[in-house]
C-alpha cells in the first residue's frame, strides 16, 4: 500500500531531496511511518517516505508498479518480510537495479535473494564475511530448536550487538547500524521508525545530500514489553504509555 500522504510531489522542498523507500509484506506500520515522517520534516524537510505493502500486489497491480517506480528513485531503500516467491519475483530485478546508485539498501527478515541485495556503507550482505554471516544465522535460530526461550534470547542477542559493535572500527560499524535498523523495525513505533531513518540518512546520505551526514540525532531503539499494560494517561508524565508494572497505573483519589 502507497501512502499517499508521503508521495514525492507533495513534499515540501526547502532542503535536498532524500528519498526512503519501505517495502514490506504488509502496512501494519503505515500510520507509524507517516507520522514518524511528519516528526522528521522540520529536521529533513526534502524527505518523502513510501511504504509498499506486497500483499496488496496480487490484487492491485498498480501498486506494484507504483513500488517499482519509487525503488528506481530510492535514496535509502529499506525491504524486509519478503518470503513469498511471487512478492519476491515482483521487486528483486528492481531492487538489484537500484543497489549501486542508491545511498543505502538495508534488506533484512527477509528470503536469502533479498537479504543479499543489501549494501550499507562498506558493508555488502552478499559474500561477507564469515563471522558476519554466522552471526545473521545465530539470530535466525535452527528449525530444530524448540527451545521455548530461543526468541526472547535471539532478541537479547540483537540488543547486545549494537553495543558490542560500537567498539570495533572500519565495516563493523555498518554492520552495527544494520543490527541497529533491524531492531528499530521490530520495534516499530513513531520514534523508532524516525530513529531509523535519521539514522540511515545521518550516516549514509550522499550526492547532494551528503550535507545531511552527522546532522541528525539519534537515540537508540526503544523497547517494548512483549506483554503489559496501556494506560493513556500514562504517556503524559513518562511519554511511554505502557508498563509491565500495576503499580506504574495512574489511580484517581477514592479509585479502586
Amino acid at each position: 500500500m502507497r501512502n499517499p500522504t508521503t508521495a514525492a510531489d507533495r513534499a515540501p522542498r526547502h532542503g535536498p531531496a532524500v528519498r526512503v523507500v519501505i517495502v514490506t509484506l504488509d502496512s501494519h506500520l503505515a500510520s507509524a511511518t507517516e507520522r514518524a515522517r511528519q516528526t522528521l520534516l522540520p529536521e529533513i524537510p526534502g524527505l518523502t517516505i513510501s511504504l509498499h505493502a506486497a500483499a496488496t500486489w496480487a490484487s492491485e497491480p498498480h501498486l506494484l508498479e507504483a513500488c517499482r517506480r519509487d525503488i528506481a528513485t530510492g535514496d535509502i531503500i529499506i525491504a524486509n518480510m519478503l518470503f513469498m516467491e511471487d512478492h519476491i519475483e515482483a521487486v528483486l530485478p528492481a531492487l538489484e537495479a537500484r543497489r549501486e546508485s542508491c545511498d543505502a539498501m538495508v534488506c533484512c527478515l527477509s528470503a536469502g535473494d533479498v537479504m543479499r541485495q543489501t549494501r550499507i556503507g562498506k558493508f555488502r550482505m552478499a559474500g561477507e564475511q564469515s563471522g558476519i554471516i554466522a552471526l545473521l544465522k545465530r539470530l535466525r535460530g535452527s528449525a530444530n530448536n524448540k527451545e521455548k526461550d530461543s526468541g526472547a534470547r535471539q532478541m537479547a542477542m540483537l540488543r547486545r550487538l549494537p553495543k558490542i559493535l560500537r567498539f570495533i572500527p572500519g565495516t563493523a560499524q555498518d554492520v552495527r547500524a544494520y543490527f541497529l535498523t533491524l531492531q528499530y523495525w521490530l520495534a516499530g513505533s513513531d520514534d523508532n521508525i524516525a530513529n531509523m531513518i535519521r539514522l540511515l540518512v545521518g550516516r549514509y546520505a550522499d550526492g547532494h545530500r551528503k550535507a545531511l551526514r552527522g546532522k541528525l540525532a539519534t537515540v537508540p531503539p526503544a523497547e517494548y514489553p512483549e506483554v503489559g499494560l496501556y494506560h493513556p494517561r500514562l504517556g503524559k508524565g513518562s511519554g511511554h504509555p505502557i508498563t509491565e508494572s500495576l503499580a506504574a497505573l495512574p489511580r484517581q483519589p477514592g479509585g479502586a
